[in-house]
């Protein structure tokens, strides 16, 4: 099995190295192991859905309680 740097991966997949990073500290990108300081990215790997908020409506979110104006 041939194993992708992260930059590779990142031109592969055209998004930014960082991003790449993100999903590996989140576990998103299956079988992609550490070896020592740098990360090994199956070939064969699947770019994971993006799961990221753009409508700008968080979910389970708890509303902080208003404090009174009134002094």
């Amino acid at each position: 099995m041939k194993y992708l740097s992260v930059a590779e991966t990142a031109e592969k997949w055209g998004i930014c190295q960082r991003r790449i990073q993100t999903l590996l500290n989140e576990k998103r990108i299956e079988s992609a192991t550490r070896i020592g300081r740098t990360w090994a990215i199956p070939d064969d790997a699947q770019k994971p859905a993006d799961a990221r908020i753009k409508s700008g409506k968080y979910i389970k979110t708890s509303e902080k309680p208003k404090e009174s104006q009134e002094k």
